[in-house]
């Protein structure tokens, strides 16, 4: 879908490790432009374009895992460096059964 179907376009970007529920987050929404940067090392190279121009970013983390939760600064740092300064940040803390 183009731009000029909707009255307003909002890039929020799903950040956090891989396996915390960032996909299920983005199936809950319709209508809904999410980027998913998949949590992997091998995506960090186009990091700066996931994050350039985006409304809001939903910074996730897994409730049941502790290395993820001490991932926060490290995507919190990402975030000061490619996002504009502008930008809605929501921390999400979720159960993954996959853990």
């Amino acid at each position: 879908m183009s731009m000029e179907d909707y009255d307003y376009l909002f890039k929020i970007v799903l950040i956090g490790n891989a396996g915390v529920g960032k996909t299920c987050l983005v199936r809950r929404f319709t209508q809904l432009q999410i980027w998913d940067t998949a949590g992997q090392e091998r995506f960090r190279s186009i990091t700066q374009s996931y994050y350039r121009s985006a409304n809001a970013l939903i910074l996730t983390y897994d409730i049941t895992c502790e290395d993820s939760f001490r991932c926060l600064p490290e995507w919190l740092r990402e975030i000061e460096q490619y996002a504009n300064n502008q930008v809605v940040t929501i921390l999400v803390g979720e159960y993954s059964s996959s853990n």
